[in-house]
């Protein structure tokens, strides 16, 4: 006797633009049964022609199944589609990229209208969707039995990270590993723009200072370890006081090259004001303080 299949969660999917209709591609090539709804009807015909049911309206949508994800524009935009439609019961799944207060906002509003919530940060970009080898993944947070409960349907586009009960940190992480991202992006536009007028292939730098941030990429760990222990002394290779001293060649350095110094200058100034109140034998993370203070 031939054994049946293990079904597969449906899922009800609203936003189709190109990470929604991504996602949407994923779970129906994994055999999830998929309704979708769109504000703009044409972005759905072809996932139509892939084995979708595509919903007239988004309290349609929201109906026709019990696990409800977002991928919409931003928080207003959910509000306007979702505002008069019946949620009691749902385990809505929001990926609509926000601010930590708005999802801790928007979890209470769920639980309001008698829904379950999850909320989630997207690490990844649409063509990394459904690709496991490009180590694409979403944060969740939010209730942990309702994560564990779609834990293997979410994981179908992107490895799942949960980070905790606070709706808030998914969105958190997210935008704290993309402000560490633009920061290491403002030090490599810095460092090309240092080498534009001289004759030097970018290319040939490219390789150099790529395998240069992978090597100081650890210093994370130990920057972590200190804020835990408050011991910012601790394991420290080049004092405050030594880099420091260090920062005028940098900026002398932009000057001759007719470099604007504006994306260091800030953060030269951080490490002044630490190194003033006497943190001459710490690391760099005493700056954090600053930031925070």
């Amino acid at each position: 006797m031939t054994q049946n299949p293990v079904e597969k969660t449906p899922v009800t999917l609203l936003g189709l633009g190109a990470m929604g209709t991504a996602l949407a591609r994923t779970w129906l090539a994994a055999g999830h049964p998929l309704t979708v709804w769109n504000r703009t009807p044409a972005r759905a015909a072809a996932l139509a022609a892939e084995g979708a049911r595509v919903a007239d309206t988004a309290a349609e949508a929201v109906a026709a199944n019990s696990l409800v994800v977002l991928c919409l524009l931003d928080d207003t935009s959910v509000d306007e589609v979702l505002t008069g439609t019946d949620l009691t019961g749902r385990d809505l799944v929001n990926l609509t990229t926000g601010t930590p207060a708005q999802a801790r906002a928007r979890a209470a509003w769920a639980r309001e209208r008698g829904a379950r919530y999850l909320d989630g940060g997207i690490m990844a970009v649409p063509p990394m969707i459904g690709v496991p080898e490009t180590g694409g993944y979403v944060f969740y947070s939010g209730s942990r039995e309702l994560f564990g409960r779609h834990q293997d349907t979410l994981g179908v586009p992107a490895g799942t990270t949960y980070v905790g009960e606070d709706a808030g940190f998914a969105a958190l992480h997210d935008v704290a590993l993309l402000s560490a991202m633009y920061g290491m992006f403002a030090g490599t536009a810095h460092a090309f723009a240092l080498i534009r007028r001289e004759n030097i292939d970018p290319a040939a730098l490219a390789p150099l200072l790529a395998d240069w941030l992978v090597a100081m990429a650890p210093a994370v760990h130990r920057t972590a370890d200190q804020l835990v222990s408050g011991d910012y002394t601790d394991g420290v290779v080049s004092g405050l006081a030594m880099q420091v001293a260090g920062t005028p060649t940098l900026l002398s350095t932009a000057e001759q090259q007719g470099v604007s110094p504006r994306l260091l200058s800030p953060y030269f100034e951080l490490m002044r004001r630490r190194l003033a109140e006497d943190g001459s034998e710490e690391d760099l993370t005493g700056v954090i303080d600053l930031l925070v203070n």
